[in-house]
């Protein structure tokens, strides 16, 4: 059944991509339009599976891999500054307005910071296949992104941690920081040194696609660690394209990871998140809905756009950022869990979030398409599959 489900998925994801891009959008909102469709919620022809979970795992994973083999560093420590503004301005409006409706509505002080720092979370999975269509990548624009994804990851998780700490649950705060401080420190070191190493030694050995075999080997160790010390594992995947990104071995292993990436993992991630979308039962929430969606889709582009505006961009670029900010995706779901888990989330709440930050998955790449198509420069063309 498995392997049936996989060939729908693909066919059916590939000429939605071509559909959505012939209407003038970026693929991927094709993609996760399709994946509703053929999921429970609409055709029934794809159901979510532990399989087909871990498999959509790989695509993201690989995904934030190639992100990162297209970046350059040295653009990167150039934008510091821009990364900063944009991933705090992220936060505080979403975490503050967030706050303020978990108020009106009822909620606990902590249930209603809570709220506000799951609104505040950022995954730019999505926005990093929308910024290589509009040949965004790799432009300041793309670079300030990718930096604010990291600061909004680490600062997010740190702040919830010492939410949970206060909140009852079983934290240790000065563990969960520890823990990170050592990841990004062992990370830098490891990328640095090892990689560069490991690559030339594995890659030697005389056996056939040795050089693809030790770049994947570092781009899921990466990721593991950085789950099991409480990063998202995009973030070490990431980390571990920018690590081999300044070696020898570039451009071959973006190659074949960008192949063996786009043929199978990232059709499957992309359209697994429309998959998963439930929608039994919302309409007695509809109005919360509304609410929250429109809360989490303006807070998010005004607080990181104000924070480019700030760090120098221009108006269009910035809302440009600030768009490309707006999709919770993933970290918001595992954010979501937990606040479920906690008591901090009623189910009714947890399910209405879901399709909230569904939504906001949806729209992103449309608002992108708007805002970086104004008359901006394009960056340099970037080959896609």
């Amino acid at each position: 059944m498995l392997i049936l489900q996989l060939a729908i998925i693909l066919i059916a994801s590939k000429l939605a991509g071509s559909l959505s891009v012939r209407l003038g959008q970026p693929s991927v909102l094709g993609k996760l339009l399709i994946g509703i469709i053929l999921g429970p919620s609409v055709l029934g022809l794809v159901n979510e599976t532990a399989t087909l979970a871990q498999l959509s795992q790989i695509g993201v994973i690989l995904l934030m891999f190639i992100a990162g083999l297209e970046t350059d560093i040295d653009d990167f420590k150039k934008s510091g500054k821009a990364a900063s503004f944009v991933g705090f301005g992220g936060i505080i409006f979403p975490l503050v307005g967030g706050y303020l409706v978990g108020g009106l509505y009822g909620l606990t002080t902590f249930e209603s910071w809570f709220l506000g720092l799951l609104l505040s979370a950022t995954s730019v999975s999505i926005s990093v296949q929308a910024l290589k269509e509009l040949n965004q990548l790799q432009s300041r624009e793309g670079t300030a992104i990718m930096g604010a994804a990291v600061i909004d990851d680490v600062v997010v998780i740190i702040a919830l941690a010492f939410l949970m700490s206060f909140a009852g649950g079983d934290v240790n705060l000065t563990t969960v920081i520890l823990k990170k401080v050592v990841f990004f420190a062992a990370a830098i070191l490891v990328g640095w040194k090892a990689v560069p190493w490991f690559l030339e030694k594995f890659g030697g050995l005389k056996v056939t696609e040795t050089v693809i075999s030790s770049a994947l080997i570092i781009c899921f160790v990466f990721a593991y660690f950085a789950e099991y010390t409480g990063v998202a594992a995009i973030i070490g995947a990431y980390i571990a394209g920018v690590a081999i990104s300044v070696t020898k071995f570039k451009e071959e292993v973006f190659e074949k990871v960008e192949t063996i990436s786009y043929s199978l993992f990232v059709p499957v991630f992309f359209t697994s998140i429309g998959i998963s979308a439930e929608f039994s039962g919302i309409g007695d929430n509809i109005t919360l809905i509304v609410v929250l969606t429109v809360l989490a889709i303006l807070t998010k582009l005004a607080g990181a756009a104000f924070g480019a505006r700030l760090s120098g961009f221009g108006w269009n670029s910035s809302m440009g950022i600030g768009s490309a900010m707006v999709s919770r995706g993933e970290v918001a779901l595992i954010i979501a869990s937990i606040g479920l888990e906690s008591k901090l989330l009623t189910q009714d709440l947890f399910a209405t979030l879901v399709v909230v930050i569904l939504i906001t998955t949806i729209v992103t790449p449309p608002m992108m398409k708007v805002f970086f198509s104004r008359g901006q420069k394009s960056a340099e063309p970037v080959h896609l599959n």
